[in-house]
């Protein structure tokens, strides 16, 4: 399965970490990329989300869990994101990545390009910023607290 995806995208940097097969992918390459491994039985989309490395370059990574039932294999594919650029959706390959990419934009500001509705998911529509993202101090948003119910 390996091997295929990496005679098919030389761009495509294959690791390990602590046993889990990792993919670097240029951005331009993402869609093509997640759509071979669902070709070759990563069929299962299991995981999407955001990191913020602030003092890095590029400062955003968007990481993608799949998984292949038959034969057993997981593979974790990272993408490098820079500050104010965007990465394509996935949700042309996976649908259930919707959800996912509408988080991490809601929380960390990452642009996903074609996505059919990216508007924010947890937060109000009214919010200003990006939550997670490292350059937010903490403790700047004041936490609104719903009353309590006493039992007597």
């Amino acid at each position: 399965m390996y091997e295929d995806l990496a005679s098919r995208f030389e761009s495509a940097g294959f690791g390990d970490s602590k046993g889990q097969v990792i993919v670097r992918v240029p951005s331009a390459d993402l869609v093509g990329f997640v759509d071979a491994a669902k070709d070759v039985g990563f069929r299962m989309f299991i995981d999407l989300c955001a990191v913020d490395y602030l003092h890095r370059d590029p400062r955003f990574e968007v990481v993608i869990n799949l998984l292949s039932i038959d034969p057993p294999a997981r593979v974790r594919i990272l993408v490098g994101v820079p500050a104010g650029e965007s990465v394509p959706s996935i949700t042309g390959v996976f649908p259930g990545a919707d959800f996912y990419e509408r988080e991490a934009f809601d929380l960390f500001g990452v642009q996903f390009e074609g996505h059919p509705d990216l508007t924010r998911i947890l937060l109000p529509d009214d919010w200003e910023g990006h939550p997670l993202r490292k350059d937010v101090p903490v403790g700047s948003v004041p936490v609104q607290f719903k009353g309590t119910h006493r039992v007597s």
